[in-house]
């Protein structure tokens, strides 16, 4: 490893999250070298100070660790043994560290494969949003060994306001995420419901948020989205195919373990029916239109 204080990174994913990850990275000190398919988002990474590459195994080639910040179980799949992937060209000893929301068993599967070629794995998978992301103050749901661990300690205290260490193996760390993943969609589902409810019922929306978040039916989700839904802005910090995906991973988790998951399956069926009217790319606040058009009303408030 070039130095273990500040390991050479392969980033691939300069996202929504991962944008603001990659650049707390290079402002501790690391060299980091940025892989995205959005142009845009190359040259966002190159003007914060960072380099790129055209692909994972060519970022992979001078890295020590490989970070996966993308969408899904596919995408980290293509990242690391696609085309151009990074495993065939990470060093022996090298460390991958992916931060995407996936199955479990698909990542305990990860990590035997990456263990026959001599590579780490280390399960991180992140919350926090593109806020907390660009601030450094990710909260990371982390397993694997304590190799693993060593190898991507700068990393983490680089971008994290809390880790959680969940034990040596991975896909605990995935697991974790997975159970986080049903509570925030049930959550924003239930938030979405209740403004609705109030909007209907002509209340002032504005006061009903500010009695629920001093009252005890409040929770994070609500707190953060429902501004959005009042002013009527959707801008998307995180999107509502977001969570159509990853509400169905619960579910999926939910199927083969044979466990009923009624609540995040009607949560699903919300942000499926907002994706479906074309509001798949707004943030995942949006699921609130599904409500606004099947009432014909808004929940929106101008500010007094």
């Amino acid at each position: 490893m070039t130095d273990k204080n500040t390991p050479v990174v392969a980033f691939v994913g300069l996202g929504s999250m991962g944008l603001g990850m990659a650049k707390n990275l290079l402002k501790h000190g690391h060299k980091v070298i940025g892989v995205d398919p959005s142009a845009a988002a190359r040259e966002a990474f190159v003007a914060a100070g960072g380099t790129t590459a055209a692909s994972p195994a060519e970022a992979a080639k001078t890295a020590d660790v490989v970070i996966v910040a993308v969408v899904n179980a596919q995408q980290v799949e293509a990242v690391l043994y696609g085309e151009g992937g990074a495993v065939a060209t990470l060093r022996k000893d090298g460390l991958v560290m992916q931060c995407a929301t996936c199955p479990a068993a698909f990542i305990r599967k990860l990590d035997e494969r990456l263990a026959a070629t001599g590579h780490a794995l280390l399960d991180a998978p992140m919350s926090g949003g593109r806020a907390r992301a660009e601030s450094g103050e990710l909260t990371f749901m982390s397993s694997g060994n304590a190799g693993a661990f060593a190898a991507a300690e700068s990393i983490l205290s680089a971008t994290s306001a809390k880790v959680f260490r969940l034990g040596d193996k991975a896909g605990i760390g995935s697991l974790v995420k997975t159970v986080n993943q049903l509570l925030a969609g049930v959550h924003i589902a239930t938030a979405a419901e209740a403004m609705a409810l109030a909007a209907k019922a002509g209340a002032d929306t504005r006061a009903v948020y500010e009695v629920i978040s001093a009252s005890a039916g409040n929770s994070w989700m609500f707190g953060n989205r429902v501004p959005h839904m009042l002013d009527d802005d959707y801008s998307p910090l995180s999107a509502v195919e977001i969570f159509v995906k990853d509400l169905g991973l619960v579910l999926d988790t939910g199927h083969e373990l044979r466990l009923p998951l009624p609540l995040a399956a009607a949560a699903h069926q919300l942000f499926i029916a907002a994706a479906g009217a074309g509001w798949g790319k707004l943030d995942d606040a949006a699921v609130v239109k599904v409500y606004e058009a099947a009432g014909d009303f808004k929940v929106s408030s101008p500010v007094k």
